[in-house]
């Protein structure tokens, strides 16, 4: 595979070409980033997981002008709630309760869309998933494999639930991951920076990671 373009990154430089490169933007969903919605009901801080919003956006617009392959991710689940496990039930918050968006993680329900600011165009994957991984009961594998798909370049939140999760799933089956540090957010930074660091570390264990601004001046070449 000819590698198009190359990113400064941790722990080295990261390669990849567009044909088979994948921009993912996982659960970028009102509940998670607005004030008012879940995330801030279970007493987070959405103030970070809100802020990145800007920094996906000029990349989700770059991936648009370079034709790449972009997906979008939502967590939740059936409106019967019949493929909610008991344990995710009872440790969920009020999965399927009535919320400030309306019903907590429920598909079609406004507080479970992506974010105004990040729809989806009619030619972009959108992939419901009812667990943490984009991988797990969703037909994810099929449509990367299907596209050619070799490289990820992955955003969203939460760093170190949703969007790790993903990565080690797509690790384990052969994908390379980049992990865009600044396009990504955790209600609580430590998590964020400590996911960082289990990603890049010991040569790379699960993928790389960079600031966002890297991927857009090598786009822009």
């Amino acid at each position: 595979m000819t590698k198009n373009y190359k990113v400064p990154a941790k722990p080295y430089e990261f390669e990849f070409d567009i044909e088979s490169t994948a921009f993912m933007i996982i659960d970028m969903q009102r509940d998670f980033l607005y004030p008012g919605g879940f995330g801030e009901k279970l007493g987070n801080d959405v103030s970070a997981t809100n802020s990145i919003i800007p920094n996906v956006k000029k990349v989700l617009e770059a991936a648009r002008e370079k034709d790449m392959l972009i997906i979008h991710t939502r967590e939740g689940h059936r409106p019967d709630l019949t493929d909610v496990p008991e344990s995710k039930a009872k440790r969920g918050g009020g999965i399927g309760e009535q919320g400030p968006m309306g019903r907590i993680l429920v598909r079609g329900e406004y507080g479970h869309d992506i974010v105004d600011e990040l729809q989806p165009k009619e030619n972009e994957v959108v992939i419901d998933k009812p667990g943490k991984g984009a991988f797990y009961q969703t037909d994810l594998e099929s449509i990367l494999r299907n596209k050619n798909i070799k490289s990820l370049i992955v955003s969203g939140v939460t760093t170190h639930v949703c969007v790790q999760t993903t990565i080690r799933e797509a690790n384990d089956r052969g994908y390379e991951c980049l992990m865009l540090e600044d396009c990504c957010a955790a209600f609580d930074k430590r998590d964020h920076e400590d996911s960082i660091r289990m990603i890049n570390q010991q040569g790379g264990i699960f993928g790389w990671t960079t600031p966002s601004k890297y991927l857009l001046e090598e786009l822009k070449k």
